[in-house]
C-alpha cells in the first residue's frame, strides 16, 4: 500500500490574524532572553576571568578577596547586574516551560506567580547582600587578626 499525502490548498482563503492591542509580552520576553543571554556571557566570563585567572587564581579567593571586591562600586554593580539578569533570565525560561507543559490554567497561573515571587525575593535579597555587605560586622567575635586590625583602622 502506498500512503497518499494531501497537499494543503494554498489558494484557499484564510481567516485574517487579529493582533491584540497593547504590548506583546511574549515578544518582549523573547527579545529579553536573547539580549540578556549575550550580556550574561560577557558578565560571567569577566567574573570568572577576574576570580580565577588573575592574581593567585582559585587559591586567592577568600573572605578578604570578596570583601575587597564588594568595597568597590564597580564590582558591586557588576555582580548586581549579573544577579538581576541571571535570575530574570532563568525565571523567564521557567515561565516558558510552565506555559508549554502545564495544561491547567489555574495551576499554570499559580506556578508562574510563584516563579516571579521567588525570583523577586532572591533579587531583593541578593541586592541587599551586595550593597550592605560590611566585613567589619561582628569583628569582636572574630579570631582573624588581620580583620580586627583592618576594621580598627576604619
Amino acid at each position: 500500500m502506498s500512503a497518499v499525502t494531501q497537499n494543503p490548498d494554498l489558494a484557499a482563503p484564510r481567516s485574517p490574524q487579529v493582533r491584540k492591542k497593547g504590548v506583546n509580552l511574549e515578544k518582549v520576553g523573547w527579545v529579553y532572553m536573547r539580549a540578556s543571554g549575550v550580556l550574561l556571557i560577557v558578565l560571567i566570563f569577566g567574573h570568572l576571568f577576574v576570580n580565577l585567572m588573575l592574581g593567585e587564581g582559585i587559591h586567592g579567593i577568600d573572605f578578604a578577596f570578596v570583601a575587597g571586591k564588594f568595597a568597590t562600586p564597580f564590582w558591586q554593580w557588576w555582580d548586581v547586574l549579573m544577579l538581576w539578569l541571571a535570575l530574570i533570565h532563568g525565571a523567564n525560561g521557567m515561565r516558558t516551560i510552565v506555559n508549554d507543559y502545564v495544561t491547567g490554567a489555574t495551576t499554570r497561573k499559580v506556578l508562574v506567580w510563584a516563579l516571579w515571587i521567588a525570583a523577586g525575593f532572591l533579587i531583593l535579597l541578593g541586592t541587599l547582600v551586595v550593597f550592605t555587605f560590611d566585613p567589619c560586622l561582628g569583628v569582636a567575635n572574630s579570631s582573624t587578626e588581620w580583620l580586627i586590625e583592618m576594621c580598627a583602622a576604619r
